[in-house]
């Protein structure tokens, strides 16, 4: 199967001017509001277990409730956004974002607060499934990689300022008002994505129900199973519930098969680029989140930083990954994907392998730029790998694209955290050190597959 990618300046071919300012401005602020939440979560945990009398184990679940429905869910909602419609997709997905805020806020209980969380999972799914197909309506086909770069921006402002503003809200009121802030900020892109995003074609089939069902219980049994097995709990019922989340997956592919519009995207899968792609970003999240989750104890456990000191020494990553934002996008519409993404990759694991080989007492100079050439790696490698994968598809199929970039990125996060896990269990007071070679050799690994894109790419122009 060979799949072209749209001729530019056809009847897709993206708006301009003010209105794709605003457009892209509804896109922006949507995305920035899923993920802003999703990292004031992680700093307020402690807060809000004690407020709500659970135990740090149990208190995971809120967190892990939104990452779940997230998941669970992002392919369907790709497929129901290309029978729908994406933008009315996303404005749905603000609306139960939005709802599930307040109540989040209004949450007394830790089972209320985790269902609360997994709507908004949901609600933040309906974003993030989508939101990747919408900027090949927006943007001109000649200059996508800009607006896939400024969309990775976004993402990585919403992972600096979360902190921050978790910081300067517990300052001042109690945790519900981390929720409550969504109200105002969810209000004002719902009101842009009602009035600025553009009308996409939509599909007239009948959605899968069967596949949807069969794709829940495979994504989630296999992430909760290896959730168990990471943190050693009940390895009988872990192993079953990893079997049987593998039974399920295997009937989903098995369903899959030949059908003209899978839910998961075996189509898409099948073509060599695209699946390069899509293997090359999961791996490149779980490097991402080696580093993300130990980095933090390396620097306050083993190098005696403070909490303070810990944060700004980590704001190099996404400082990093703004930077070079607006070069890449422009840089990924004129140069292949499997070079500037194997550069990308190539630099990660550089700046990984340069943590672990620090000295026994670095000065933060000597932290700081070996995140950030990381951090640089990271903003170069994802722009030009994300286009890969959405220009591959054709434009009806743009849903099962994003969905598949958004998947590849819960993945990696979800697999990287389980990973890091497994690691301190098993070794302890070195699995610091540890995780930033694991992180430094995943690197390595994603660069591999990106750069095999190179053969596939000069066998083609033979053939050719």
């Amino acid at each position: 199967m060979q799949v072209q990618e749209p001729a530019p300046g056809g009847p897709h071919d993206g708006l301009y001017g003010g209105a794709r300012t605003l457009a892209m401005l509804a896109v922006a602020l949507s995305v920035l509001l899923s993920v802003i939440d999703y990292a004031i979560a992680n700093v307020a945990l402690p807060t809000i277990a004690h407020d709500i009398h659970a135990s740090p184990s149990s208190s995971i679940w809120v967190i892990n409730a939104y990452q779940l429905a997230s998941v669970i869910s992002i392919l369907p909602l790709a497929a129901v956004g290309d029978r729908i419609g994406y933008a009315r997709m996303c404005r749905i997905g603000l609306a139960l974002f939005v709802l599930a805020s307040l109540l989040c806020a209004a949450s007394t209980t830790l089972l209320e607060l985790s269902l609360a969380r997994a709507l908004q999972g949901f609600g933040g799914a309906c974003i993030m499934s989508v939101n990747a197909a919408l900027l090949r309506f927006i943007y001109p086909h000649r200059i996508i990689g800009r607006g896939i770069a400024l969309n990775g921006l976004v993402i990585a402002a919403g992972v600096a300022l979360g902190p921050t503003i978790a910081a300067g809200v517990l300052s001042v009121a109690n945790w519900p008002w981390l929720f409550l802030i969504n109200l105002p900020l969810g209000g004002v892109a719902l009101l842009f994505a009602i009035t600025s995003l553009p009308r996409t074609p939509t599909r007239d089939t009948r959605f899968d129900g069967r596949s949807a069902v069969l794709n829940a219980l495979a994504f989630g049994s296999l992430i909760v199973s290896f959730d168990r097995l990471a943190h050693g709990d009940g390895p009988i019922g872990s192993v079953a519930l990893l079997g049987f989340g593998t039974i399920c997956l295997v009937a989903l592919v098995r369903r899959q098969l030949g059908r003209p519009d899978p839910l998961l995207p075996i189509d898409l899968l099948l073509l060599g680029g695209f699946r390069a792609a899509v293997l090359t970003g999961f791996l490149g999240f779980v490097a991402s989140n080696f580093f993300i989750i130990s980095m933090p104890f390396t620097l306050e456990d083993v190098l005696g930083r403070t909490a303070v000191q810990t944060g700004l020494l980590i704001t190099p990553w996404p400082l990093a990954i703004v930077v070079v934002a607006p070069f890449i996008g422009r840089l990924s519409d004129r140069a292949p994907a499997a070079v500037i993404s194997t550069i990308g990759l190539l630099m990660v694991a550089t700046g990984f392998c340069a943590l672990w080989l620090m000295p026994a007492r670095p000065s933060d100079l000597d932290i700081a730029w070996r995140i950030g050439l990381a951090g640089a790696g990271f903003g170069v490698f994802q722009p030009p790998n994300n286009r890969a994968m959405l220009v591959a598809a054709p434009v009806e199929r743009a849903g099962s694209a994003s969905g598949m970039i958004s998947v590849a990125r819960l993945l990696g996060q979800t697999v990287g955290a389980m990973l890091v896990a497994m690691t301190f269990a098993l070794l302890g007071s070195s699995a610091n050190r540890a995780c930033l070679a694991l992180a430094s050799a995943t690197a390595l690994c994603a660069a591999g597959i990106s750069a095999s894109r190179l053969r596939t790419s000069r066998t083609t122009v033979a053939v050719q």
